[in-house]
């Protein structure tokens, strides 16, 4: 008997979630709840710039809480989400943490050092009673220290722009992902142009990610954009999920066809 094809999917992510920047996501977020069943995935920073630990906001914390009961999952985003390495000095480096981000916190640390961080964050998720499966670094870049660490660590999977890894071997798995630059109008343009010509693309694909970040909720034209774009792929029958609910999928879909 041939099983029934399964519907393509839809990951929507919330990058940068901290105290300080709920307010950009607070509009979006409630629109998004307006539709429905939408689950989220919300990339959650302990202590967002050093100035936002999660430990001094309560009301933050019961929030993040409920979005769990509703469905929703939260995922271990760096620690402190900016990058304090020593001046780059290599152009490649000094690409990567001046242009490409700023806040490229794993992109240079040692194995010891993302150990360290890595078990903080781990330890917060569990003093709150967050179930916590992933981690995703700042900007998605890693060093191989931090790569090492987390081999060593008791998670299911990483990311980065078009991939979820497995862990702890590191397995590759196709996620295409949708995501902007919208610093300014050119930016903002440009990345819709990219976006279209990718979503075309990307049409028959099993999953697609919408990666949203704070900044493209301060302005209306990408704010619109990504309403918009959520609403297109549920009416052509995406199924929304968390990342690790579609990972879970594909595990037990290659256990059923082994």
């Amino acid at each position: 008997m041939v099983e029934p094809m399964n519907p393509p999917s839809l990951l929507l992510v919330l990058h940068d979630v901290a105290p300080q920047t709920w307010a950009d996501y607070q509009p979006f977020v409630e629109a998004v709840d307006a539709l429905g069943e939408v689950p989220m995935t919300w990339l959650v920073v302990p202590n967002f710039h050093k100035h936002n630990d999660l430990e001094e906001h309560p009301g933050f914390r019961r929030l993040l809480t409920h979005r769990i009961a509703r469905g929703d999952e939260l995922v271990l985003h760096g620690y402190f989400h900016c990058d304090e390495a020593p001046t780059p000095t290599t152009p490649r480096d000094w690409f990567m943490r001046r242009i490409y981000t700023h806040e490229g916190e794993f992109y240079s640390l040692s194995q010891d050092a993302a150990l360290a961080r890595l078990r903080a964050g781990i330890e917060m998720f569990h003093r709150y009673h967050w179930p916590l499966e992933g981690f995703v670094a700042p900007a998605w870049l890693m060093s191989e220290g931090t790569r090492q660490a987390l081999r060593q660590l008791p998670l299911s999977y990483t990311s980065d722009s078009q991939h979820l890894y497995r862990l702890p071997d590191f397995t590759a798995v196709d996620a295409p992902g949708l995501v902007w630059s919208a610093r300014s109008a050119w930016r903002r343009g440009l990345s819709k142009l990219v976006s279209d010509q990718r979503e075309q693309r990307w049409q028959q694909a099993p999953v697609i990610r919408l990666g949203l970040h704070p900044v493209d909720m301060r302005h209306e034209f990408s704010r619109t954009y990504w309403l918009q774009t959520l609403k297109r792929l549920l009416d052509e029958g995406r199924v929304p999920m968390t990342k690790a609910r579609w990972l879970a999928l594909q595990s037990d879909r290659m256990g059923r066809a082994a």
